[in-house]
């Protein structure tokens, strides 16, 4: 017969195995929350880059700003303020799926994809530089390294900084943190 210390030692031998049994249960649930997570950032993240897309698609005024020159010399101010929300959309979507990334919510191709295409010159623009400018004070140190190393190529900032100066040689060189629309 099992004494009554013996069958405490069961008892606490099954509330041990159910213990590790409920945490690997939970642990599993997690992975599967963290999963559906990313997946559902992952979905939101390429819903709002088909939306831009399909906005260019069926909007000829939307095409159209989206196909003028952004360094032209020549903008209207409704031209250059469109440029500027437009420029800060997609600084601020940037600035979404970095933290991210970082924070292992989304897969890196996402903001690989941003890369690639910030990397074809909108932030090379006098109006794209100026508005990285101003939000970049907002931002981690190493983001802003980040930022600067991956879109801006600072040998063609460089060079734009050099032509700009050329074409006006009385201009000062002042690092503005505000939008100015009347310059």
């Amino acid at each position: 017969m099992i004494d009554i210390n013996s069958l405490g030692s069961i008892g606490e031998l099954i509330a041990a195995l159910a213990t590790v049994i409920t945490l690997i249960y939970l642990s599993a649930q997690i992975r599967q929350t963290n999963l559906i997570t990313k997946a559902r950032f992952g979905h939101e993240i390429t819903q709002r880059t088909y939306e831009r897309y399909f906005q260019s698609a069926k909007d000829s005024e939307f095409s159209e700003f989206l196909s003028i020159d952004w360094s032209a010399d020549d903008l209207s101010k409704v031209e250059t303020t469109r440029i500027l929300n437009f420029t800060v959309m997609l600084m601020v979507d940037l600035f979404d799926i970095y933290d991210k990334v970082e924070q292992g919510l989304v897969e890196s191709k996402h903001l690989d994809f941003r890369v690639h295409t910030l990397r074809t010159g909108i932030f090379r623009s006098p109006i794209g530089l100026r508005a990285w400018d101003f939000w970049k004070v907002t931002r981690e140190k190493e983001f802003v390294e980040w930022f600067e190393n991956n879109i801006i190529d600072q040998k063609a900032v460089k060079e734009l900084v050099k032509a700009m100066k050329e074409k006006n040689p009385n201009a000062k060189e002042v690092s503005s943190n505000i939008f100015r629309i009347d310059d």
